[in-house]
């Protein structure tokens, strides 16, 4: 029987991040333990968790901050059954999640990564269909009625035109994941490097096309700041141009291809570039403009 160990990094809106263990809390499937490593200091948070009186639930504060690459890793640290979300704060769950990726799974016992259904809200939990998010589903998402697996240069070159994975939906395989970890050089594209690095070691994704999970998608976050100051893309296009030497060298011409164009985080910079013209954000408007027309080679930090 597998246990979903679901994982929430926590820093940030006390109120949403109630909402979203309530959401665990609600699933129709038993089989899941939730761990919250708290790396905040808001007051009121560790009782709040003592009184839920739920055993599955467990509650840990970090005695220093170790921000948020570093709590992702202090998570995997405590991982303890076969399958692990990373689920976001301000993320929620729909009641069937855990039951629809243990089905997957049952199916699919060695897959690395299962990708189930999504709805977009905003910042007040209202459905919304945003630029980023049409473009992912109409443009990059792969077609699936029902469910597909994925693996190889196919899901390298389909991620790569466009990461079109919502990350703290996804479900992974625990052994696959702990023995990686999260880069601790990058802070905002861990995700994708994470996905290429279990590509390399030979896993697969599946995707289910049941809709199970909703991603909370509002500019108060840090790939939001970081996106209108610039710094994302100078992160982004580094990991690009790295991540064409790696599938090259995996025999995968076609993922290179696809990582050195980057087009869809190139269209992403050209998407916010309005706003940091309208902020009068001379470096942002800069970087911004090298991502979206400048060649496909590293930039210095």
């Amino acid at each position: 029987m597998s246990t979903v160990d679901i994982m929430m990094p926590y820093y940030g809106d006390v109120a949403l991040m109630q909402d979203a263990v309530r959401s665990v809390l609600a699933q129709d499937d038993p089989e899941w333990r939730l761990t919250v490593v708290d790396d905040g200091r808001a007051e009121g948070v560790p009782e709040w968790f003592a009184g839920l009186g739920d055993e599955r639930v467990r509650y840990f504060r970090n005695e220093r901050n170790l921000g948020v690459t570093g709590n992702f890793n202090r998570c995997l640290e405590l991982v303890e059954h076969e399958l692990v979300v990373m689920f976001g704060s301000d993320d929620l769950m729909l009641p069937n999640y855990v039951r629809t990726v243990r089905a997957v799974h049952r199916t699919y016992p060695d897959v690395g990564m299962i990708q189930p259904g999504v709805e977009v809200i905003d910042g007040d939990g209202r459905p919304v269909r945003t630029l980023a998010d049409e473009t992912k589903r109409r443009l990059y998402a792969p077609r699936v009625a029902g469910r597909r697996q994925m693996r190889g240069e196919e899901l390298a070159v389909s991620v790569l035109r466009g990461n079109w994975m919502y990350f703290p939906s996804v479900c992974w395989k625990a052994k696959a994941i702990t023995a990686i970890g999260f880069r601790t050089d990058l802070a905002i594209i861990q995700d994708l490097a994470l996905v290429l690095d279990l590509m390399e070691r030979g896993e697969s994704l599946v995707v289910d096309d049941t809709l199970c999970f909703r991603y909370r998608r509002h500019t108060a976050s840090a790939s939001g700041w970081t996106a209108l100051e610039g710094s994302r893309f100078v992160e982004a296009r580094n990991f690009f141009v790295e991540a064409a030497e790696r599938m090259q060298r995996q025999g995968w011409p076609r993922a290179a291809r696809a990582a050195r164009a980057h087009l869809s985080s190139r269209l992403h910079a050209l998407t916010v570039l309005p706003t940091a013209v309208w902020q009068r954000n001379g470096d942002g408007v800069r970087t911004l403009m090298r991502h979206a027309f400048g060649p496909s080679r590293h930039i210095p930090d």
